[in-house]
């Protein structure tokens, strides 16, 4: 084995590594801050139930695992994202890359998360001056908004023909009502290909930063390291189906493990599906309720059930234009639609 075969292994012995950190500061669901962050960005990569940590060449991958941005064989790529996300909560990211021969692909992406016209419920004491200035809600308005921003630079580049590094760094920002706080944190990745059916690899390690503190009380954002894989085994002519698996474990939760497949008819039209094992209910029909044990009756377990989507890709001139399209099962929640509109430039 020569040193140039070494490097894909290195890399991804040091990303393992690093995700000691997760295990390390292990902690309890539901306390971490910037939970914005958990929600996917990209109807394609959803549409693979999330399962894309070694999928490459795609912009939208910069808020996956930034070694995915690195572009080869086009000069930059583009993409928007909306999402109507559960209780009226709207999600936009956009995301774009450029790539400079000889230096690699420099990438940017905006994401912003929230929600406008809350019914505020002040805790008010008027004609008392002592207790007024006690009072930590200093608002006066009717209604209150809640908005969450990320903001990101994206570097990535082959290192060696098949061999892809990349790293972001993000400024988070949490805005309810006249209250803000702010983060700084990074990504890093990786995805090698092994070459025989587009076997990939990849590992990455996200929000790995500082903590978010609003008044006294200050909370980690959402560490999370994953390893996965993909491969196209099955090809005919123009058509293909790709499968992809990642083992996702974030610091406040279990580990989950990741699957999708994508249908590919002749490289213009798409069909999706991703399921999450140890996180979705089992059975698009499933109420998301365990059996129970003998000391309590069944609770429910799940929210999500699965997601499925579809992608139209069309070739122009010098233009590659796609639009994709995502759809998750909930139980208990409103459904949630995305698209992302993504442009190449060759």
């Amino acid at each position: 084995m020569n040193k140039i075969s070494l490097i894909p292994i290195v890399a991804l012995l040091l990303l393992v590594f690093a995700s000691g950190t997760v295990n390390a500061q292990n902690r309890k669901a539901g306390i971490n801050s910037a939970a914005f962050l958990k929600v996917g960005v990209g109807a394609r990569q959803v549409g693979l139930g999330s399962a894309v940590t070694s999928f490459n060449n795609d912009v939208t991958n910069m808020f996956w695992n930034p070694a995915g941005v690195a572009l080869r064989n086009e000069m930059g790529q583009a993409s928007f994202t909306y999402n109507s996300w559960i209780a009226g909560i709207t999600q936009n990211a956009f995301a774009a890359s450029y790539n400079m021969e000889g230096v690699g692909t420099i990438g940017v992406g905006v994401m912003t998360f929230g929600i406008s016209g809350i019914q505020a419920d002040r805790d008010v004491y008027p004609g008392n001056a002592v207790l007024q200035a006690l009072q930590i809600d200093q608002g006066s308005s009717g209604t209150y908004d809640y908005m969450d921003l990320m903001f990101q630079v994206t570097y990535s580049r082959y290192i060696i023909e098949r061999l892809a590094l990349g790293a972001s760094v993000k400024f988070i920002s949490e805005k309810i009502d006249d209250q803000n706080a702010s983060a700084v944190a990074f990504d890093l990745g990786s995805v090698y290909n092994i070459g025989s059916s587009n076997w990939n690899i990849g590992a990455r390690i996200s929000n790995l930063g500082s903590d978010i503190k609003f008044y006294d009380y200050a909370h980690p954002i959402p560490l999370t390291f994953s390893i996965g894989t993909s491969m196209t085994p099955v090809q005919f002519g123009d058509n293909s189906i790709t499968f992809a698996l990642d083992a996702v474990k974030p610091q406040d939760g279990q580990q989950y493990y990741y699957t999708g497949m994508e249908y590919n008819y002749s490289n213009m039209v798409f069909v999706r599906g991703g399921w999450k094992v140890n996180y979705s209910n089992f059975g698009l029909a499933a109420d998301g309720v365990d059996e129970g044990t003998s000391q309590r009756q069944g609770i429910r377990t799940s929210l999500e059930k699965g997601t499925l989507g579809a992608g139209l890709r069309i070739p122009l001139s010098e233009y590659v234009v796609s639009f994709d399209y995502a759809y998750t099962l909930f139980t208990a929640l409103d459904d949630v639609h995305r698209i992302t509109l993504h442009f190449s430039m060759k």
